[in-house]
């Protein structure tokens, strides 16, 4: 959830070492004198007082007993001081981390509410490096770069020559594990999940405003945690397979939108859980089609085909009438939507995209706002 940047940070915060200063000042007290009674090198009172040396909880209960002053005021002096002296430095990392802060996918950040709003001038970006961090679980840039280089070398990508831009995927896919967090599941089961299917592939035929919880609901009895994240600009991502802390998660955008591209990739991504590496991150997009190289995606799309089209039904893909009643039917035989036996003609190049046909697909959403 996006932070409130417009907090109160003062400009300036004096030392602890002032208040002792003017303290054994007003009391005609030398630096000297007070190091006696303290027992300490008149060194460490100086240095104390010229914000060297801190003052630690024992040296606050030395300066209550001499000075009658409380130890919690001088603990939260320099409390408040040490967090001063904080805030600079990662102020000034702000400044420095600026050009990282511009990889990302800033304005969709603000969009899903990931990011404050407002204007993104350099003084709102330094701001917003804070919350980045936070956003990523991360402490630091470096810490940034240790783990999700990490992760990208573990991509797998349907499309490399598109799938570039590594900071907005890695936004996409903090997102995922942020919404996963949430989720809790049964152990998973292989063979549970390959028994599910059919009943999986049925959701189809359910209102659009249905499907989503109870996919959602059919995965976590078996173990995946399903998740739905919007697309981000320069990811072309739409769906990604991984294993997140010994769970294995499907993470879907919607791009494209069209219900059988969904149900393409949801079944794709579905083959990787069960068939592929468990220490891959599987960047699929449903667009790439027969156009991938890498096996595993290649058998992905198979498994996918499969499991949309029964084995009975596949040579009628090529011989059904191109119009909607002859598609409605066989849809209805099959048990799924009309709109994926178009996705499948077109696939098989049996009708372009732009056929009235397409009129049977629907529509699928997710708000951007959704992840908050």
């Amino acid at each position: 959830m996006a932070e409130n940047l417009h907090r109160y940070i003062p400009k300036e915060v004096s030392p602890p070492g002032d208040s002792l200063r003017d303290l054994i000042d007003e009391r005609g007290i030398s630096q000297a004198e007070l190091a006696r009674r303290l027992g300490r090198p008149a060194q460490a009172i100086n240095e104390i007082i010229a914000a060297k040396k801190e003052i630690t909880e024992d040296t606050a209960l030395e300066l209550e007993r001499v000075l009658q002053v409380p130890a919690r005021f001088w603990l939260a002096r320099e409390s408040r001081f040490r967090e001063f002296l904080a805030r600079q430095r990662a102020a000034q990392a702000g400044r420095e981390a600026l050009p990282w802060a511009r990889r990302f996918p800033l304005k969709s950040m603000q969009a899903a509410n990931l990011l404050p709003a407002g204007r993104l001038t350099d003084s709102l970006l330094e701001q917003m490096v804070e919350p980045l961090l936070r956003f990523f679980g991360v402490a630091s840039t470096e810490g940034w770069a240790a783990q999700y280089d990490t992760l990208a070398a573990q991509f797998r990508r349907a499309r490399p020559e598109v799938q570039t831009d590594v900071a907005a995927i890695t936004v996409w896919l903090r997102m995922g594990e942020v919404e996963a967090a949430r989720r809790g599941v049964a152990d998973f089961s292989a063979a549970t999940l390959e028994t599910q299917l059919v009943k999986m592939r049925a959701l189809s035929l359910r209102p659009a405003s249905e499907i989503g919880r109870e996919l959602v609901q059919l995965c976590a009895d078996v173990g995946v945690v399903l998740v739905f994240v919007p697309a981000l600009p320069g990811t072309h991502v739409s769906g990604v397979a991984r294993w997140l802390n010994g769970k294995p998660l499907i993470q879907l955008s919607l791009l494209g939108k069209w219900n059988d591209a969904f149900w393409f990739s949801f079944f794709h991504e579905v083959a990787h859980i069960l068939k592929h590496p468990h220490r891959a991150v599987f960047l699929d997009d449903a667009s790439a089609g027969e156009a991938v190289s890498s096996p595993e995606e290649q058998e992905a799309n198979r498994f996918a085909t499969d499991a949309l089209v029964p084995k009975e039904y596949r040579d009628e893909l090529d011989t059904v009438l191109l119009n909607a009643r002859s598609v409605e039917g066989l849809a209805k035989r099959m048990k799924i939507h009309p709109g994926i036996v178009v996705g499948q003609l077109q696939h098989r190049g049996r009708i372009p995209y732009s056929h009235p046909l397409t009129r049977l697909k629907a529509r699928y959403e997710i708000s951007a706002k959704r992840i908050v």
